[in-house]
């Protein structure tokens, strides 16, 4: 006969604040609530958002109050709130893309302790932008880590990891929707191990940590003096946010995809168009931009777009500077 400790399902209390966390929810509340039940959700207080800055209840809150599980949104973690989340008596926590860092009071509260799930894998790109960064750098695979928090940054023991690939003309976009899914095996391996007592966790290891920080509308400059196949990285990875621009006839251009071919041209100069994309010269290869967005405008693929605003061939872009997004230290914030 089953023990009482096999049967009964972990209490979990889940601190996250975007929508990147609902398939692991919404796999808790259902195949896998059998191995943990979420008892409770923290997450960041509702926010203005959009051009009427309208207060706006989160994915995470949605979900939670969907399901009729108790909220708390506070600004900070502080005592009071430690001894709200006490009274839940919660097995374990589980972390993703909260926003706040976590006092030891918080951290050492489960009995089980606290688990983070960074989208990346680590020690590789531990800070605030992992999947853009691993776009934008050129990367093939990426993955989700379930760790322990610890206090520095990111560099909790790992427990297990679930990969993904990155694909040419991935974006972003489709890159987070993949290790959205990517988490629910993750967590269906470990939580089972965790109940058990038997999952394990190896250390990280230092001399192959990287650190990403926050983005900003800067990184979006593309230098054409780079090669094709590092501007095109750079325009998927940092699309939707925050987005590549280029300056066309006096206007900020938003990119939205690009690929590199062979060819050459100089660097900046628009060298034609073919069925898929505008052509321009790079410091090697040539860069296709496969969808723009003038202000105000749609994203449109690049052939409607040239139909309503004509590039004519020997048009130069300017070149600008491109912030480093990878660093072998901490940002400073």
């Amino acid at each position: 006969m089953a023990s009482e400790a096999e049967v009964t399902p972990l209490r979990l209390v889940f601190l996250g604040s975007d929508p990147i966390a609902l398939p692991l929810l919404d796999w808790l509340a259902g195949e896998g609530s059998d191995v943990a039940r979420v008892v409770a959700v923290v997450t960041q207080p509702d926010r203005p958002a959009g051009r009427g800055q309208k207060i706006t209840v989160n994915a995470i809150k949605a979900w939670a109050l969907a399901h009729h599980l108790t909220v708390y949104q506070p600004e900070k973690l502080t005592v009071e709130v430690h001894a709200q989340l006490a009274a839940h008596m919660a097995d374990v926590a589980l972390v993703m893309a909260y926003g706040q860092i976590l006092r030891d009071e918080f951290i050492n509260l489960p009995r089980l302790g606290t688990l983070n799930l960074h989208t990346s894998m680590l020690p590789k790109y531990r800070g605030a932008s992992p999947i853009q960064t691993a776009i934008a750098g050129g990367d093939r695979a990426t993955g989700v880590s379930l760790m322990r928090i610890v206090k520095k940054l990111d560099s909790g023991p790992i427990a297990d990891v679930e990969s993904t690939p990155i694909g040419p003309s991935d974006t972003a976009v489709e890159v987070e929707a993949r290790l959205a899914t990517a988490c629910v095996p993750l967590l269906a391996r470990a939580l089972p191990r965790l109940r058990a007592g038997s999952l394990e966790f190896t250390p990280q290891d230092e001399a192959g940590a990287t650190y990403c920080r926050r983005l900003e509308k800067a990184d979006g400059a593309l230098d054409f003096n780079q090669p094709a196949s590092v501007l095109a990285a750079r325009v998927n990875g940092l699309f939707p946010w925050p987005s590549c621009t280029i300056s066309l006839h006096g206007q900020e251009v938003k990119l939205g995809l690009a690929d590199a071919l062979p060819g050459a041209g100089a660097a900046g100069e628009v060298l034609g168009v073919d069925g898929e994309g505008l052509l321009v010269g790079t410091g090697n290869g040539v860069l296709r931009l496969r969808r723009l967005q003038r202000p105000g405008g749609k994203l449109l693929s690049a052939p409607d777009f040239l139909r309503g605003f004509p590039v004519p061939i020997g048009t130069r872009i300017p070149s600008r500077p491109m912030p480093a997004l990878v660093s072998s230290t901490p940002f400073r914030r």
